[in-house]
């Protein structure tokens, strides 16, 4: 599934500019992440695959908390 592939790099794309503790590049690469999650589920159609995403969704709405507060 290239789609999960490219999805972790870029959810680990936030987690780096976290750790790094900027914050403004993270919230920016978080919008993206959450732009292109929200248009994977909305042309999957595979019940399983939607369960699988709908984990990464619950981790971006965490790292959300985590920058945001």
């Amino acid at each position: 599934m290239e789609n999960k592939d490219s999805l972790i790099l870029e959810i680990q794309k936030i987690i780096d500019f976290l750790a790094l503790q900027q914050k403004d590049q993270a919230n920016q690469k978080l919008l993206e992440v959450s732009n292109l999650l929200d248009d994977i589920m909305d042309a999957t159609e595979n019940d399983e695959d939607l369960v699988e995403f709908h984990k990464y969704q619950i981790l971006l709405n965490h790292l959300n908390i985590k920058i945001n507060g």
